[in-house]
């Protein structure tokens, strides 16, 4: 009986951690989302620049977009993703809009300076 629960728990752990390996650690941290419904913002989630939640307002106001607009931190890196019903030129220029210079500012660690 011990030998044949141990091949079964054998078993459901490696399932576990194949699954796990597979299936996670692909999305990062999300800093914000905005769903728009035929050209008006709907729902937003997390901490948007002002600048930037106003002039894609303007831009889905103007091209009456149904979509969703999300930003992720990956590993460092943060990425702007669209809804892939967006055209690309459209697509493009909410791109143009964000500001990434904001998000990848640098640490300064005052901890240990050189006096």
């Amino acid at each position: 009986m011990t030998p044949t629960f141990l091949k079964v728990l054998f078993i459901v752990v490696g399932l576990f951690i194949a699954y796990k390996l597979i299936f996670s650690g692909k999305k990062g941290l999300t800093i914000f989302e905005m769903h728009f419904k035929d050209g008006k913002l709907k729902s937003h989630k997390g901490k948007i620049p002002e600048k930037f939640q106003k002039d894609c307002r303007a831009i889905a106001k103007a091209e009456k977009l149904t979509c969703s607009v999300r930003c992720e931190k990956l590993s460092g890196a943060v990425r702007l993703h669209v809804s892939a019903n967006v055209r690309d030129g459209i697509t493009q220029r909410i791109r143009n809009l964000f500001p990434f210079e904001y998000y990848d500012k640098k640490q300064v660690d005052n901890s240990r300076q050189a006096g």
